[in-house]
Parts: structure tokens; sequence; C-alpha cells
């Protein structure tokens, strides 16, 4: 019987087992540094163009006022979160909770149909290592003379180059960290306060939390943020089906890939048996994540585009057509035919639209003032010395608006119900707790309980009105 040829392809590091043997093995690989090479491009355009953008307002936002306090300022010790002109509170967190299932929904949607390219284009992770990287490249310079500077001994050279690249780091981690604490307090007081040392304690530890963990994640981590520690990189495939868009390397266009002379054309290097890929690892040096796209789709390719970039520059170059790497599908890619509308991709659509709608219909119906009503459990009701039916209730009013207000509160349901208070002042953003005792003439009651309404009117603006309903409990006279 003739024996089927087989390869060994177990990776050098792997190593092999002999059962009776001892053997040791390393539980972790050793981390191989990356030296981005930097490419220009029309998706690395577009790339950069969207990471300035994000970063433009992730700076911008807390330095925006909006009348005398920040437009965008989480105030957690006052319980109180501003938006523009909207204030939300505690209670409102229903709307946060939808907030993010509209973002939920919207990765759902965007990965079905063209893979990973949040991670790539929009991801904090990815836009602050860019930034890292775009930094390292201007001060120790290209991918060659970096690589030829961490070879060289320690000279002065070296060290002013180091040392300017990480205070160049430690300063926008810095800028980042005071940023994102001046979206839970002012960032005017905060950064003349930080200095003179009379910030308060937890604005110190979130700045220096926020500088350590920006300069190490960005300056340090990098990919293996990507590949090891993102959760999204491990459950982002199971959304992928063949009609997805990823980042692909045409391998019946590419194989046999190869050097060749510059000066031969296209339909030359053919016929000299070549494929279009001309071995030149491009695509690999640009990559941020190091891996090669000519080994197929995987997990760790963030779909940055920087690899078509190089791709489409070295065809130039060549004179051969572009697109040997490029955005595609994988049934695109084995000559059949791709599907942009498919039933998941509409799902998600579908219930991303249902979400948005229903969040901004929550969001525009949305009434400043709380009103729970909470009836006495201790006793039933009472008798009064005039023959008269008394209920004691609780109401916790809340005043949500930007403006102090003082509400009238009436009582129906029963021909002679009234009530021992109406009025209620609540200052801006606060509560009042009131008890009130609510009084019926006892020929009025026919049943054990009664259902009665309780409404809340703002003076100052008929709109600011809301009911809430309870039961009003007394002796049954025939």
């Amino acid at each position: 019987m003739e024996k089927i040829p087989s390869h060994d392809i177990t990776p050098p590091t792997v190593g092999h087992h002999t059962p009776g043997e001892s053997h040791t093995q390393e539980m972790y690989a050793k981390r191989r540094h990356i030296y981005v090479r930097e490419i220009k491009g029309l998706f690395q355009k577009i790339r950069r163009s969207a990471n300035w953008a994000l970063m433009l307002v992730f700076f911008l936002l807390p330095w925006i006022n909006w009348g005398d306090r920040p437009a965008i300022w989480f105030d957690l010790p006052g319980r109180e979160f501003h938006i523009f002109a909207a204030t939300f509170y505690p209670q409102e967190f229903v709307l946060l909770s939808w907030l993010l299932i509209i973002c939920a929904f919207g990765l759902f949607f965007i990965t079905v149909f063209a893979g990973r390219v949040w991670c790539g284009y929009t991801c904090p992770q990815s836009v602050w290592t860019f930034l890292f990287i775009w930094l390292e490249h201007r001060i120790e310079g290209s991918r060659n003379q970096r690589i030829k500077l961490d070879k060289q001994p320690l000279n002065t050279n070296k060290v002013w180059r180091k040392s300017a690249k990480h205070a160049a780091w430690l300063v926008i981690a810095l800028a980042t960290g005071i940023t994102f604490v001046g979206y839970f307090t002012p960032i005017r007081t905060l950064v003349t306060e930080l200095p003179t040392l009379e910030a308060h304690g937890w604005s110190y530890f979130w700045v220096g939390f926020f500088l350590v963990f920006t300069y190490l994640n960005a300056g340090w981590l990098r990919e293996q943020v990507c590949i090891y520690m993102c959760p999204y990189a491990r459950f982002q495939s199971v959304m992928f089906d063949r009609d997805t868009l990823i980042v692909s390397y045409d391998k019946e266009r590419g194989e046999p890939r190869g050097s060749r002379k510059k000066s031969l054309t296209h339909t030359q290097a053919r016929e000299a048996g070549f494929g279009d890929c001309i071995d030149c690892d491009l695509c690999v040096q640009v990559c941020p994540t190091g891996i090669d796209i000519r080994d197929g789709l995987q997990y760790e390719c963030i779909t940055c585009a920087a690899c078509i970039d190089a791709c489409d520059s070295v065809m130039d170059k060549m004179g051969y057509p572009r697109g040997l790497v490029r955005y595609t599908t994988e049934n695109a890619l084995e000559g059949k035919k791709s599907h942009i509308l498919r039933p998941r991709l509409l799902g998600y659509f579908a219930a991303l639209i249902v979400m948005v709608a229903a969040f901004a219909w929550a969001v525009n119906d949305r009434m400043p003032l709380g009103f729970d009503v909470e009836r006495e459990r201790t006793q039933l009701y009472q008798t009064t010395r005039d023959g008269r039916i008394s209920n004691v209730y609780s109401l916790n009013i809340r005043n949500l608006d930007n403006q102090d207000h003082t509400y009238r509160l009436s009582v129906s349901g029963l021909p002679s119900v009234t009530l021992d208070d109406v009025v209620v002042s609540v200052p801006a953003g606060e509560a009042r707790l009131q008890i009130v005792t609510v009084l019926v003439d006892a020929s009025d009651l026919t049943e054990p309980s009664h259902p009665i309404i309780f409404t809340l009117q703002a003076q100052q603006d008929e709109s600011l009105r809301i009911e809430r309903e309870s039961r009003f409990l007394g002796d049954i006279r025939r």
C-alpha cells in the first residue's frame, strides 16, 4: 500500500512530546517587537482623518460651556448628569441602558456588514496607539532607523531620542487623564487646582491612573491588548458570514509569489509563471498587529487596511492592477455572488432602527418631574370626629428640571375627596417628601377600596403635569 506523503508543520516553539519522556514547554510565547512602517494611501487618509476628529472631540468637549456649567458634566457627587441642555438623574439610568443597547446593535450591524472596522478606525485603543506610533516615527525616524537605533549601544543620540519619545508619550497620557477627569469635574477648575495641590485627592488618583493606563496601553502593550485582552476580538468572528467585508489577499491572483525584475510587465511576469505578489513583505511591515494577511483571515486583523494601501503602492510601482489585497468577501474570492442585503444584516438594522426610534421618543417625551405615591401601610384608615374617613400618603416629588418650581397638588376620584396640603416648592434638582392626609365623606364609599388620582401641576409651566393612581380604603356604610 502506498503511504500518503505528510509534512510536519508544527512550529519549532511548540516542540514534540514523547510518552514516557520528561518534557518542559514554555507556557507563554516571547513577544516579538513590531516596528510598524508608516504608509500613505486612501484608507490611511480616512483612518487618520477619523482619528484626529475623534481626538479633537474628546479633548475639546470638556472645555465647552453651556450657560454657567460645562456642556458635558457627569457630576457624581451631585448625582446629576448634564449633557448640553438636558440634565439626567440616577433614576433615569434606564435611558443609559437603552443607549448602551443601541451601541451594541450598532456594533453588531457594522460587524456583519464590514467586519472589524470599528477596531481599525475608531476604537480608542487603536486611535491612541496610532498616535503614539506617529510620534515615534517623528522622533526616532522610519522603521529601518528605529531598528538600527535599538541595536545601537547607549549613546547621546539614542538617549535623547528615547527620552523625547517617552516624554511626548507622557504628555499625551497626562492630557488624556486630565481630559477624562474633566468630564466629571469642571476642567477649568481642575487644571488650576492640580499644580497647586488644591484638587481633591480622587482627582489626583484618577488623573494618575489614566496617565499610566494610556502610557502603558498605547506605548508598550499596543497589539497585545487587541490580541489577548480585548474580548471583542474573541467573539466578533461569530457575527461574520461569507458576505462580510474583510481585508483579504487574493491568493488565486497573487500566487506563486516571488521577486522579479521590475522591468517585467504584468503579462511577461504571468508568462514567466509569477503571480502578482512580489513577496516584498511590505504588507507585513505596515501591520500594527504584525500579521501576514497572505496567511488568510486572522482574528488579530483589526481591518485598518494598512496592508491594502501598502500593496496598492507596490502594484502602482510595478504597473500591476490594484486590489491584490482588498476589502472583499469570501464569496467574491471564490468567484461567487456576494449578497449585501441578507437576513442577519437586515435583522440587526431593523433592531437598531427600532431602538433608536424608541430612545428618541423616550428622550423627547421625558418629563423633568418625578412623582411617586405610597399609601401609609401601618394603618388602613382613620375616622375623624366629624365622621369622615382619612388615609395618609407619602409623596416623593423630584424636580428634574434646571429651574425651581412650585407644584400644586390635587386629588380626584371621589365626590368629597380633599387634601390638607396642596402647594409644594422644590428647588431645581432636588426632591421633597410630603406627607398628606386625604379625607372623604363616609357616605361616598360604596366599596372597601376606591381608586383616586393624585395630580401634580407646576404653577410656572403648564406642561409639567403628572398623575399617579392610588387606592383609598375605608369602611362601608350601607
